[in-house]
């Protein structure tokens, strides 16, 4: 005699498809451990009669958990709450920011079979230019400005990545300028790049649109007049995903300029032209570090940033690039050409695109009303929540097997909490892993008993 199944059959209202609807309710309870490891669910016929949808429904719905490890099926007996739901399995890791893997074995051997062919032995028997070699200061010119950002190949400098670039440009800065604001929540390698220079950071409240105006006026009367070196991210900030519009922008340079502060711009999330949403350094290029970056448009593995002091600030800047000792790989320089000049670089980048924005349907689907909705196409993705409730739901989420970025890292100081959340990086994760975690922080987040706000 079979025993019945524990589960009390209920269906979430929504216009969705009953059997995503199913398996949401079911997975909720797995996970939530109202369903113990060997519970049997209903019998599929049972089941849809109860519920008044089709067999069919049912019959996919259980398909749909049993992909996810959740169930098993069992010939002839029934369907059953796997052994550990989201307990000992691969864990899936939504904390490292970067895009997906876009270049296959193929597409790599290709391209170096052509270098082996074409590549300037020079570039592997002579140190580089500090700034980096000329024909590759215009390929990256020519790069930055199809996204928008005009800067002559002489005003640019190559580094190896954009935390060498930030580092740079911090370290040209500080000639002038003792105090360092930026946003409440901010980038944790320039918060390490701080430490190691001894510079407390000054957190500025934020909104949506990013560091708030008025909270940035103040800063800046009370450090006094040339003081100040403000670092942003106007595009997609890392991790809130807010996104300066352009009369922030255009306070943020009129603010900077009344009191002489110089401005760390960091633009590596910029992957689109977009004349309504001008880089800073556009606007106020007297005064403007402009960082970017193949590593979050192209790929992880090309570590190759670029640095745009201004004028006043390219010798230093030059003199502190030499003494980072940090020097672009050959191969990478060699590589970054061949991709732009054949196509392969604008190829990928917009294939990267049209990923960030299925990623963040995903995310947006999936989640609902506990994401804020990114406004720009990126892979990463923010649910705010007070700070005690983000700590808990980074502990749930590692108890089931997915890994989000932990809060402290990106607090200026421990005060820096009205702001708080979680990030969740939306690249690298295979899609059907992808999927799964946020189905398993819906029904996390729906455990907790309040919504995300």
């Amino acid at each position: 005699m079979r025993l019945r199944s524990p589960w009390p059959p209920h269906l979430p209202a929504g216009d969705t498809p009953a059997a995503e609807r199913l398996a949401d309710a079911l997975a909720g309870d797995i996970l939530g451990a109202r369903l113990n490891a060997g519970d049997r669910l209903p019998a599929h016929r049972d089941l849809a009669w109860r519920l008044g949808i089709g067999i069919g429904s049912v019959t996919r719905a259980y398909g749909m958990l049993e992909r996810r490890g959740l169930v098993r099926s069992v010939r002839g007996r029934g369907t059953f709450v796997a052994s550990h739901p989201g307990g000992n399995g691969c864990v899936i890791d939504l904390s490292a920011n970067m895009p997906p893997p876009m270049f296959g074995d193929r597409a790599l051997a290709r391209t170096l079979s052509r270098l082996a062919r074409t590549v300037d032995p020079a570039l592997f028997n002579v140190y580089p230019p500090v700034a980096g070699h000329i024909e590759h200061r215009r390929i990256m010119s020519h790069w930055l400005a199809e996204l928008g950002v005009d800067i002559a190949p002489d005003g640019l400098l190559l580094a190896s990545g954009a935390q060498q670039a930030l580092g740079v440009a911090l370290a040209a800065s500080r000639q002038v300028a003792r105090t360092v604001l930026t946003e409440d929540l901010t980038y944790p390698g320039m918060l390490s790049l701080l430490r190691q220079a001894g510079l407390p950071p000054q957190g500025l409240a934020m909104d949506a649109c990013g560091v708030l105006p008025t909270a940035l006026e103040h800063a800046l009367r009370r450090n006094g007049h040339g003081q100040c070196v403000l670092y942003v991210t106007p595009t997609m900030h890392n991790p809130t995903t807010a996104t300066m519009d352009l009369a922030r922008r255009q306070d943020v340079v009129r603010l900077c300029r009344a009191h002489d502060a110089l401005i760390i711009e960091d633009d590596v999330y910029h992957c689109v032209a977009d004349d309504t949403l001008p880089a800073l350094v556009t606007l106020a290029p007297e005064r403007t570090f402009h960082v970017s970056s193949l590593s979050k448009t192209l790929s992880p593995g090309l570590r190759i940033g670029t640095l745009a002091p201004p004028a006043p600030f390219m010798a230093a800047a030059c003199e502190a690039l030499l003494n980072s000792s940090l020097m672009i790989a050959p191969l990478s320089y060699a590589l970054m050409a061949q991709w732009m000049l054949d196509g392969t670089a604008v190829s990928v980048r917009r294939a990267l695109r049209t990923e960030a924005r299925r990623r963040r349907e995903l995310v947006l689907h999936r989640l609902g009303p506990h994401v804020t909705p990114p406004r720009h196409d990126a892979f990463h993705a923010w649910m705010p929540m007070p700070q005690e409730q983000a700590l808990r739901l980074e502990a749930e989420a590692a108890r089931h097997n997915v890994k989000v970025t932990p809060l402290a890292p990106f607090m200026t100081s421990p005060r820096a909490c009205g702001h708080a959340g979680i990030r969740l990086c939306l690249g690298p994760a295979p899609l059907p892993d992808l999927t799964e975690a946020l189905c398993r922080l819906r029904a996390l987040c729906g455990e907790q008993g309040k919504s995300v706000t």
